[in-house]
Formats: structure tokens, sequence, C-alpha cells
């Protein structure tokens, strides 16, 4: 497919397309500077402070009729009739402006102010400084890893999926979850103790329990690149027929399409017809692969092949910005005929649009939990881009600007893909075995499924989101947005 922008699903936008709707605002700005007489103005004594970054959130989103231009927000007739003079900051008057969107979970915090510098440290490589783990909380309490990343320090301390980590050395000799926790009434200062700064060099003592075992040793962040599948895509054997095929996928973020194009020749050599793709901690990420695995899962497709697979719808008052691709053929292309999706509340975004836009074609079902619901992305727009005296401003808003859906224009997804009419079989995240292994549940149930169709039963440990104590934040913590790279999940270490 042919794409007119590389996105990610929700963040980038080239700086030079002619196509890049910062640009156009920074032209049409200039173009019009005079008839706001910015060019005699008196000098602004903070050209960068808060009052400045709410005009340009509100120039932004709600547009301005005496410069001809158009809103960009997506539903901005619904924003709040406010008056930013009643907010100290302008993440709180954008927050406040986009608060009727969050009520049906439309817009709950996807809409946000970062800097430049902080939003390009993101990227679009999947780098990151760390251990090389994602981990979470379950209802006992215990800090468990999910997902260990390959030839990391984690990993090359043969730490695996499942272990606990019961007492760590964070500089004064080894003390227990517990004793740790005492000193600290929010997770976010916990965390930060436990597994320290973002910065390269930084090291912890880990005791950690595996199986009847424990082990000890000393990690040291560096920086770290997330290997896009989990494991090595599989050929799960059955009786009398093609093998079912198994992917599992982390994130659209960095550049998984080699890994993607392998895995596609892998299980179409096998002839595999069934498919089971895991998604369970993918976020999303990057357009562009996204619309590469759609023409590696569907491109040959005689229902699908020169159809719409998805597309970007904006507001009324932008829909000249309105794009889409379409399903094309690519030399490593299969022909599945059944997809089941493991899925869980982290499920988002490139993900979701991925299952969205195949499901006019291949039979699908979602296995696991329900997805998080990110039918909607974002556009970058710098404020450096706007009046002169903007020019040494490094803020950047990430405004919702389009709605995603598929060839059949169906979207909509904003509680995730279950309420959007997506059969779902309930099934446990089971920690106490490894992804790909045919009895852990998730996938077991979508095996049962692909063979037997009907869903499996949902045992094994299932985990919970670990919560904070306090709530010490806005509506999303902004370093866990869908779209984010692994490493900036607070579950990621």
């Amino acid at each position: 497919m042919r794409l007119s922008l590389l996105l990610l699903i929700a963040l980038m936008v080239s700086g030079q397309a002619m196509a890049n709707p910062a640009q156009r605002f920074s032209n049409l700005l200039e173009q019009t500077e005079s008839v706001r007489g910015l060019g005699e103005q008196e000098p602004i004594v903070e050209a960068c402070g808060e009052q400045t970054k709410k005009d340009f959130v509100q120039l932004v989103a709600a547009g301005d009729a005496s410069l001809s231009f158009d809103p960009w927000y997506l539903w901005y007739n619904e924003m709040a009739d406010i008056d930013p003079d009643d907010y100290a900051t302008a993440q709180s008057y954008l927050d406040a402006l986009t608060a009727p969107l969050a009520v049906d979970g439309r817009d709950p915090g996807f809409s946000y102010l970062t800097t430049q510098a902080e939003d390009d440290a993101r990227g679009s490589t999947g780098a990151y400084v760390g251990y090389g783990f994602r981990f979470t909380i379950d209802d006992l309490g215990r800090f468990i890893f999910v997902d260990v990343l390959q030839d990391t320090p984690a990993g090359l301390a043969n730490f695996d999926r499942g272990n606990e980590i019961v007492a760590m050395d964070v500089g004064n000799g080894f003390e227990t979850i517990e004793e740790i926790s005492q000193r600290h009434f929010y997770l976010g200062t916990l965390l930060d103790e436990m597994f320290g700064p973002s910065e390269a060099g930084v090291e912890r003592g880990f005791r950690v329990r595996q199986g009847s075992a424990t082990v000890e040793a000393t990690l040291v962040k560096t920086e770290l690149v997330t290997p896009p599948l989990a494991v090595d895509p599989l050929l799960l054997e059955r009786t009398g027929t093609t093998p079912v095929g198994y992917l599992h996928l982390r994130s659209f973020i960095g550049t998984p399409n080699d890994a993607l194009d392998d895995s596609s020749a892998v299980v179409g050599q096998a002839g595999v017809e069934d498919l089971v793709i895991d998604f369970r901690y993918n976020g999303g990420g990057r357009l562009d692969v996204a619309d590469r695995m759609l023409d590696l899962l569907a491109g040959t497709l005689p229902s699908a092949i020169g159809q719409e697979s998805w597309r970007l719808a904006h507001n009324d008052r932008r829909s000249e910005e309105d794009f889409g691709a379409s399903f094309a053929p690519l030399p490593d292309s299969i022909r599945p005929l059944r997809i089941a999706f493991i899925t869980t509340g982290g499920t988002a975004s490139a993900s979701e649009l991925v299952i969205n836009s195949l499901s006019p074609h291949i039979e699908v079902v979602l296995v696991g939990e329900n997805t998080l619901g990110k039918a909607v992305g974002q556009y970058a727009f710098d404020q450096n881009l706007g009046p002169p005296e903007w020019a040494s401003c490094d803020t950047r808003l990430r405004l919702i600007t389009f709605e995603i859906v598929n060839g059949e224009g169906n979207g909509g997804y904003y509680n995730g893909l279950v309420d959007a009419g997506f059969t779902l079989c309930p099934a446990a995240d089971d920690i106490t075995r490894p992804f790909g292994d045919p009895e852990e549940a998730s996938l077991k149930s979508a095996l049962a499924w692909l063979n037997e169709g009907q869903c499996g039963g949902a045992t094994g440990s299932r985990l919970r989101r670990a919560q904070p104590r306090r709530i010490d934040g806005p509506r999303w913590q902004r370093s866990d947005l869908p779209d984010a790279p692994f490493g900036l999940s607070p579950w990621v270490r």
C-alpha cells in the first residue's frame, strides 16, 4: 500500500510533508500575521508561558474564524465552553476543554501537551533505558514479571515470565518489597525507589523467586531496543490438518517489518490457515507497520484485494484531510481463514485497527479480555511554528484529530472492540506458563475456538492492573498512553 503520510497511530507527522497539518498551521499563521497585528504587538514577557500555551491550545483545537483557520479537534463543537483564565496551566485548560469527551471514553486524556524534546525522546525505535522486563502487581500485592525481553540484563540473568520479585537492594542491602513499600504513600514513588531513574548505569539488586528456588542478580540499566516478537513464530501441530500459526507481537513501534515478513513466510510455507495472534500487551504504534501487517494477512484474499482496509476520518471542517489505504499483496502474504486474537485491556490503537480492518474479510474472535478502545488518533502541533513570539517555545500539542474506521466505515469502539460487537472468549493471562505454551490459558482457549468452534475454559492465574493507593496525576499517566514505546509504560523497567 502507498501511504500519503507516515504516522505513529496517534503520534507522528512528518515535518517536511506538505500534507503536514502542523506545517499548514505554521504557514497560515505566517500568511495572516498582519491580520492579527502580531508584528506590532508589545513584546510578550513570557512568550512561552502558560498563557501563550493556552492561546496555542485554543487556536489549534477550536480554530480562529478571523484567520480562516479551521479547528483541528475531532469533536470541536462538543468542547466545554470555558474561560482559559480560570485555569492555571495549559494542560488543565486542555483537560477541561476535552472533559465532555472523556465521559463516554472518546478522549480520556488522549489529547495532551508535552515538549518536543520529551516527545522526540520517545522516537519511533522502541528504544528505552531499563533492565528489560514488564511487570504487574497481582491481587496479593506480589510483583510479578509478565514479559522478559530477550538479550537484556533481565533476560541474561535468566529471569522469566511468572517469576516474583521478593526483595531488592536499592543501596542499603536487600529489603523485602513490604519493607520498601512502608516508606511510600504513592505507587509512583515506590517504583522510583525500587527501580531507580531512567539512566544508563543505574543498578539494583534483585532477589527473585523462581518456583521453589530463589535467585539473586544485580542488574544494570542500559539502552535497550524492544525485540518486536516475544517468541519466534510457532507452528502448533494438530491431528489431520495444517498446524496453527502463533505470533506474539509486542508493539508496532520500531521496525518490526522484517520480523513480520519472516513470520508470514514461516506460516505461509506450512500452509497455515488458522492463526493465533497475541496482542495482549500491544498498545499500538506506527500506522505503516499496521498497514504492512494487514497486507501480509489479507493482501491476497479475493474479498480484500484492492478494497479499502482503513481510513482516517477528520472533523467536518477538515474532511479534505481524510485518507486511507487498500489491501495489496506482498511477496509473503498469506491467506488465513480464521484468526484468534489474544487481547487484554492493554491492547490498543494499531492492534485494534488491525483486528477491526480484518473483520470484514476474515473470521476473527477475541480471546482474553476486552481491548482498551482507542478508535482515534492524534497529530503533533509545535508551538514554535506559530507567530514569531513563539519561535523559542518547545511545547508540542498531541491533539485528537481523526477517527479510525475500517473499509466498511465501522469504528467508534471507544469502550473496546467487544462493546462494538466483536465476540470474546474470556480467558486469563496465565503467567504460570510461557508465551506459546498450548496449555497457557489464553492460548488454550484460542486453540479450542479454532479446533472445536467454541471457547475453551478460562483457567490460570488472572492478573489485574495494579492501581496506586491514591490517584496522583491526570486522568491518564502521560507515560502510559497507548502508542508510547514499550519502555515508556510505567509497567516496563
